[in-house]
């Protein structure tokens, strides 16, 4: 990327990011989608923190799980750190020749300063995009370990354009890697349902394949309940869960992928967990509940350490 197109992102950022402040918690039970939308600490993207392009029909839905509450706290505090936590991936001319891309966006959850960073996709069917559901409670609990990790809020409408903000997303992230103070050499694509196919394909294929240039593929990827059943011989290790109770993306879907994925020669880790329905997230109450630390140290399990920066 040239010098130029560089400061056209980073301008943004700054514009973006707060000083510090001391804007409120939400509660559970009492603060609505609205208070999300239109919360202080989260102006010019709350919006896109929310599930579509027009929330407004959800506004008044009361925010019952703490899970979600708790992230979302989280990233007031940061903000009220004076971090920044919201970064356009496309320049003001992209999005105007392409106004679904208004939309679009980064959401950062910063670790320690030179740790690898992992890029969460949610799903959402393509009809919506679950950030609040699974992206932020997933990315917090990979966060808490140290690392970096991004949440992706891309255009609804179907997987080739989700796949092309993806690519776009992480040709960001790799331009702009010494002002996120991130390594780039040990990174890991998550995704959940919809967003796990976005995950396998980026790994399968790689950004430049979804018109971005051509950037290192992950280490490992994270592939969450979907019936995505396409993989290359160079796919990386792929870490992959499934839900006893899921009737979208059975197990016996997704473990005739990672059967076949083993059989080619490549590092799987499947767990199917009895109780879980599709979209668990966090799994709490579940089976499910504490997945994130076994995908995590996988992901440990193929970190070049003297790669890190």
């Amino acid at each position: 990327m040239k010098k130029s197109a560089i400061l056209i992102f980073i301008l943004p950022m700054i514009a973006l990011t707060a000083n510090a402040q001391h804007f409120p918690h939400l509660t559970v039970n009492t603060s609505t989608y609205r208070d999300v939308a239109n919360h202080p600490a989260f102006r010019g993207f709350g919006e896109r923190m929310l599930d579509r392009d027009d929330n407004t029909g959800d506004y008044n839905r009361r925010l019952t799980d703490p899970v979600i509450v708790n992230a979302v706290n989280h990233m007031i505090d940061e903000v009220n750190r004076g971090r920044t936590i919201f970064y356009d991936f496309y320049t003001p001319q992209q999005k105007r020749s392409d106004p679904a891309k208004e939309n679009t966006g980064l959401f950062f959850f910063k670790g320690n300063p030179g740790a690898p960073f992992a890029v969460m996709c949610p799903g959402g069917a393509w009809a919506f995009v679950g950030s609040l559901r699974g992206g932020f409670p997933i990315a917090l609990e990979i966060n808490k370990k140290g690392y970096n990790v991004f949440v992706i809020r891309y255009r609804i409408g179907g997987e080739q354009r989700a796949c092309e903000d993806l690519a776009a997303a992480l040709a960001f992230i790799f331009e702009n890697a010494q002002t996120f103070e991130i390594n780039t050499q040990n990174y890991s694509l998550w995704g959940e349902s919809a967003g796990a196919r976005m995950a396998a394909r980026l790994s399968s294929y790689g950004t430049a394949a979804y018109g971005a240039n051509e950037y290192p593929r992950p280490i490992t990827a994270v592939i969450l309940y979907t019936a995505h059943q396409d993989f290359t011989n160079n796919d990386p290790p792929t870490f992959s869960v499934a839900g006893g109770l899921d009737r979208i993306a059975p197990p016996s879907t997704m473990e005739r992928r990672v059967n076949t994925m083993r059989t080619a020669g490549i590092p799987v880790e499947y767990h199917n967990f009895p109780n879980a329905p599709h979209g668990f997230g966090l799994g709490v109450g579940t089976s499910a509940e504490g997945w994130v630390n076994n995908a995590v140290r996988f992901w440990e399990r193929f970190i070049v350490r003297d790669r890190i920066q």
